[in-house]
């Protein structure tokens, strides 16, 4: 009798043990921080290159609500998250280590690997090191692991899961391996039985809502709340002034020359041409990956220089730059560095180059014409660098080839689409190879459709769901 007590003592210690190890509950009596309204927001990537969720961040922390916001920590964070330590704390995810980096050329061994140290990562932030929240907030894709972990998290804790769609995982992984590959299927599947546990979602696009509501089999059928909470310009995002605009040109050349004397004397030449509206600047904004195809820009480009220096002089110069960091530049480069030393871009030129947030505004608000490549990989998302574009008074042009392009941009009123690269050159030729009436009324499209901000979309629409009661 006495070994059975023993025993008995010994299993419910343990219980007691393992419930005590546990994440601790918002609302419970351990668990008894209860700020109101504390959000978790997790970015299973770089947070200074996710402004969606900088920006989700900023607004719930402008409702006095503390904000605990988890991912990597690889470049600048949005100003405004820097001026609020006392609502948003940033935790940074810890990188891959290199135990486990060594093996990135076998991707058998790496993926598993990597996928499990982030399961570990992200339990002990999610669950131990931050404090019990009411809500986490979740940006998706990549889905893997972070709906897993996300959603067993919230269980124990009590928190609400809200996932904030940004595109499908499973489409992305599809551009690489195809439709029909076991590892896409496994994808699609995964991403949505995952889903179904959450409290509410926040889609992009109506599109994309639509999809998660009706166009998938009803085992998998998405039942909780779901918003539509298109992107929109914050504040920072400004029309100029043609005195402010010269003023950045005239920092541009600088900015693009990086302490090469000889190329900034050619940007300097270029940015006076602007002046004398010799040259036009266009502008695009990347992450460099698979779901943006810039031969079709550069196939464009050539063909517009070739028309520029033969049968249509009329034709202005062009200064291209093209901004972002991201896994295919390196090759982007060189496919330019090709075309110039083979004189196919003799009335054009390319730069590549990452800038401020804040000259990244500027630069929109200085540029005649943005750029958008994003071919979007499951039709139904749409570019957030479109919205940055009108918010800055940029008219848009850019492939126009998916569903929901049209929510965005209406044809011949802030913007204008195409579907190759001959669609593109013939757009350069009707906006720069006139006399500027139609690039004028893109322009008075683009700063109508700016007019609607960040702030007013999200606290109609988020704002209702984390704050119900005014």
């Amino acid at each position: 009798m006495t070994d059975f007590t023993n025993w008995l003592a010994l299993i419910f210690g343990a219980i007691l043990l393992v419930l005590y190890a546990l994440p601790r509950r918002y609302g419970s009596f351990i668990g008894r921080e209860r700020t109101a309204n504390r959000v978790q927001i997790l970015v299973l990537g770089d947070i200074g290159r996710s402004p969606r969720m900088q920006y989700h961040a900023l607004s719930i922390a402008n409702h006095g609500c503390a904000v605990d916001l988890i991912g990597y920590v690889e470049s600048d964070l949005h100003h405004g998250i820097l001026a609020k330590p006392q609502l948003i704390t940033v935790h940074p995810l810890n990188p891959t280590p290199e135990s486990i980096s060594r093996y990135k050329s076998n991707f058998l061994i790496y993926g598993p690997l990597k996928v499990l140290f982030q399961i570990w990562s992200l339990w002990l932030i999610l669950g131990y090191r931050t404090r019990p929240a009411r809500w986490t907030l979740v940006q998706n894709p990549p889905s893997i692991p972070t709906l897993f972990v996300a959603g067993l998290v919230c269980f124990f804790r009590s928190s609400h899961l809200v996932i904030d769609w940004h595109n499908f995982g499973y489409s992305i992984l599809a551009l690489k391996l195809g439709d029909k590959h076991p590892l896409v299927v496994i994808s699609r599947v995964y991403e949505w039985v995952f889903a179904r546990f959450a409290y509410a979602h926040f889609c992009v696009t109506n599109a994309m809502s639509r999809v998660l509501a009706c166009n998938y089999d009803s085992s998998y059928k998405i039942t909780a709340n779901i918003r539509p909470l298109h992107d929109r310009p914050t504040s920072h995002f400004q029309v100029l002034t043609k005195a402010h605009r010269y003023d950045f040109l005239d920092r541009l050349a600088d900015l693009l020359a990086g302490g090469d004397d000889r190329k900034l004397i050619d940007y300097l030449t270029l940015v006076k041409d602007m002046y004398n509206r010799k040259c036009k600047l266009l502008v695009s904004a990347t992450s460099w990956t698979p779901d943006e195809d810039f031969s079709i820009l550069l196939e464009a480009l050539v063909k517009y220089s070739e028309l520029a220096g033969t049968s249509h002089p009329e034709l202005p110069e062009l200064l291209a730059v093209i901004t972002g960091k991201g896994p295919q530049k390196r090759e982007f480069v060189q496919q330019i560095e090709g075309l110039q030393k083979a004189g196919k871009l003799e009335f054009v030129t390319i730069e590549t180059a990452f800038f401020s947030s804040s000259d990244y505004a500027k630069l929109l608000g200085a540029a005649d014409l943005g750029v958008s490549l994003h071919t979007s990989s499951s039709g139904v998302d749409l570019p957030m660098k479109v919205v940055d574009m009108f918010g800055a008074g940029l008219p848009v042009v850019g492939w126009s080839n998916f569903e929901a392009w049209s929510e965005l941009v209406h044809e011949g009123i802030n913007g204008m689409g195409f579907s190759d690269p001959k669609g593109l050159l013939n757009i350069l030729m009707q906006l720069f190879g006139t006399n500027g009436q139609l690039l004028r009324k893109l322009r008075d499209g683009a700063i109508q459709e700016g007019t609607t901000r960040w702030d007013d979309e999200w606290d109609t629409v988020a704002g209702s769901l984390f704050f119900p009661h005014p």
